[in-house]
């Protein structure tokens, strides 16, 4: 599935994206887009396992993939949008 930005193009933007950040905004974004009718239901997914994720981070916890992947992504969309994390 094409992304609505390629990654190339998102690095050229934003230099401070790594390549894990731009690993997770590709996969997160393709699954996103792959369900229209489920779009919602996996973003609140997304954004759960995100939360997750960070308090494991906060208490020094290991992130199973999953909040590894959403941690990941959101931290790239907060580089997209002028905030740091």
């Amino acid at each position: 599935m094409k992304l609505p930005v390629e990654p190339e193009r998102l690095l050229e933007r934003f230099p401070s994206l790594t390549g894990d950040d731009l690993a997770a905004y590709s996969a997160v974004t393709r699954a996103l887009l792959a369900d229209p009718g489920a779009r919602g239901r996996r973003l609140a997914e997304v954004m759960a396992a995100a939360e997750r994720g960070r308090e494991k981070e906060a208490g020094g916890a290991p992130l199973d993939d999953e909040e590894r992947m959403a941690v990941a992504y959101l931290r790239a969309l907060g580089k997209m949008q002028g905030r740091s994390g």
